[in-house]
């Protein structure tokens, strides 16, 4: 059953979050966003939290809402990221420090914040026939196995969150709670769709087969089925078109 989801910040969250409510679950969405978040929780008829998801206090006081207004967290999915393209030594010096501290601070330690507060939500919810309570889906990147220069950081910040994903189900295992992680290849999210439509044409050329971007709702629809099929645990799905970054 959909019930309870709770959607973590990011562009693509928006997208997800609508899915997973026509699918008829109860959406929680947080975000930085306070312009768009409303307006999206209100027309999916969902809730939207204002949330950093670095701080602690920040996502408890999220969590603690989304229970309050859907009853139970069931379902928790991570999609903040922000990156800088920045080499390790560049012609104005080496990688800014504060740079990379910030994208690992967002992209791991932030999605960590998020899941191991979930976690402790999920962990008071009934369990099913099967013993399970729940579901965290994290967000990495294909450039977590190929990442291309200038993404040292960002590269960094997803491989832990793959490399996190196994053990993170086996803390979990006792409390029914399953983890999983999608890595995306090139999505055509609104900061691609502001680039010219020829820069678009030429990133798509690198993706094998469809020679196309990523669409923010194949991501959410690999999600839900990342809900539905019970036996999905401890693994990264790759959606990238089998795109390998040169």
């Amino acid at each position: 059953e959909l019930i309870g989801r709770f959607i973590s910040r990011d562009i693509v969250n928006m997208t997800t979050g609508a899915l997973f409510a026509e699918s008829g679950a109860k959406v929680t969405l947080l975000d930085r966003d306070t312009e768009r978040g409303p307006k999206v929780a209100a027309d999916i008829g969902g809730t939207f939290v204002e949330t950093d998801v670095t701080s602690e206090e920040s996502v408890q006081n999220a969590i603690d809402t989304a229970v309050a207004a859907m009853g139970k967290v069931n379902t928790a999915i991570n999609c903040a990221g922000i990156g800088t393209a920045e080499k390790t030594l560049g012609r104005d010096g080496p990688h800014s420090l504060e740079h990379y501290q910030r994208i690992l601070n967002v992209n791991l330690v932030g999605s960590f914040n998020v899941a191991r507060l979930a976690a402790a939500a999920m962990a008071k919810n009934d369990a099913t026939e099967d013993g399970q309570r729940g579901v965290i889906i994290s967000t990495a990147s294909i450039a977590a196995f190929d990442g291309q220069k200038g993404q040292v950081g960002y590269a960094a910040s997803k491989g832990g969150i793959v490399s996190g994903t196994l053990p993170m189900a086996r803390d979990l295992q006792r409390e029914g709670i399953r983890v999983m992680a999608i890595a995306p290849g090139i999505f055509l999210t609104p900061m691609l769709m502001g680039l010219p439509e020829e820069v678009r044409d030429q990133l798509a050329v690198d993706v094998t087969n469809p020679k196309r971007l990523g669409d923010p709702r194949e991501y959410a629809s690999l999600a839900r089925f990342i809900c539905e099929c019970g036996y999905l645990n401890g693994e990264v799905i790759r959606i990238d078109g089998a795109l390998r970054m040169q």
